[in-house]
């Protein structure tokens, strides 16, 4: 990548301003997340649904936001019925992060829409948003950069970083990710 001009690194990406709106935003969703959603019993999914909806998300029917998981910004989040994110996963979502039907990411895994242009001065704050397709599923520990789009029923294998779009019905694994086979 040391050979890659700056504009294609970019490509796609574009400048976050955090105003103080988005500020403000963030500061009341992590009183509600720190007192409301964390403490939650791990089965009243329905509760942090309602909790996530106040602040902006999209949310399907059939949806498990699990008790230990970390969503950034929910105004920039979209899960369609029946996904689910588990215990111990940071939505890191400052630009937006769409979940198809039944899309699920596991324990541990880190979904991340935003860098730093670091060829320009100040380096600011880019991003992107991710995309995880219909019936896609991140195992655990994974990382989910910038811009990614995971395919429908693409399986992303335990560990992996994805830094470039799987394509659907793929099953991946490794860092940088090979396709191990395509599933029928």
């Amino acid at each position: 990548m040391p050979d890659t001009p700056a504009a294609a690194r970019t490509a796609g990406f574009r400048d976050i301003e955090v105003d103080f709106r988005n500020r403000a935003g963030r500061f009341a969703w992590g009183l509600v997340h720190a007192l409301l959603y964390r403490p939650s019993p791990r089965v009243a999914h329905g509760w942090r649904c309602l909790l996530l909806r106040l602040f902006g998300a999209s949310i399907g029917k059939g949806v498990h936001p699990y008790p230990r998981s970390i969503v950034w910004a929910p105004w920039n989040l979209v899960m369609a019925d029946g996904s689910s994110i588990d215990d111990h996963v940071v939505v890191y979502n400052v630009a937006p992060i769409v979940f198809g039907r039944n899309a699920g990411v596991s324990q541990y895994s880190y979904l991340c829409t935003a860098s730093r242009d670091f060829d320009r001065p100040g380096r600011p704050v880019i991003g992107a948003p991710i995309n995880i397709g219909d019936d896609a599923w991140v195992a655990v520990r994974c990382y989910i950069g910038p811009g990614v789009s995971i395919g429908a029923r693409a399986v992303v294998g335990a560990a992996s970083v994805v830094t470039h779009d799987v394509a659907a019905n793929a099953v991946v694994a490794g860092s940088p990710p090979r396709v191990l086979r395509m599933r029928d």
